[in-house]
């Protein structure tokens, strides 16, 4: 499996057997991991000067939503998805296609 041989996600998870359940398939699919982030700060310090090709988001870090650093990437043009165990995740207009 090559579907993502080349590029480079990032990961960006609080809990640490979820985050590791999400950079296996992307590892398996020949795609790089950055991270994975269990933080904000540390995600946000990961894609400073960092080429990515895509994201993979937990809305929720700690109590913390992560939408400071989905702006960031949205600046950059990198494509996102945002992962959640919240049941009605409530998520900015500006985020409501990823």
């Amino acid at each position: 499996m090559d579907e993502l041989k080349g590029l480079s996600i990032l990961v960006v998870e609080d809990e640490a057997i979820i985050a590791t359940e999400t950079a296996c398939p992307i590892v398996a699919a020949g795609g790089s991991v950055v991270g994975p982030a269990h933080s904000l700060a540390e995600a946000l310090d990961m894609i400073d000067g960092g080429d990515l090709d895509g994201a993979l988001l937990d809305l929720n870090l700690r109590n913390e939503k992560v939408f400071s650093l989905a702006d960031a990437l949205a600046d950059r043009g990198v494509p996102i998805v945002f992962m959640t165990g919240e049941i009605w995740p409530v998520i900015p207009e500006r985020h409501a296609g990823c």
